[in-house]
């Protein structure tokens, strides 16, 4: 069963700086996105929750250095995009 990814105007806005800045990694960004939806266990994304502050968070990875910071909500199916960008720069 597919997850619904949420697209918050904060969000986008993030996105938007983010592949102006590594237009590079544009297809990586979308394939990661396409993984998530389909399904967000998958190995490939690590995804981990988070802890300290941002513990109600979790983390998924598009590659070694950038993250996709996420809320995720098992029991609706549904994951809110947060935030974007370099590993040490979202946490």
């Amino acid at each position: 069963m597919k997850y619904t990814l949420i697209y918050t105007d904060s969000y986008i806005s993030k996105a938007t700086q983010f592949i102006k800045k590594h237009p590079d990694l544009l297809t990586q960004y979308e394939k990661t996105l396409k993984i998530l939806e389909l399904n967000p266990h998958h190995p490939s994304l690590r995804l981990h929750q988070l802890k300290g502050k941002l513990h109600d968070l979790y983390s998924v990875s598009i590659n070694v250095s950038y993250r996709i910071t996420l809320e995720f909500y098992f029991d609706d199916k549904e994951i809110v995009l947060v935030n974007i960008g370099h590993h040490d720069k979202v946490y």
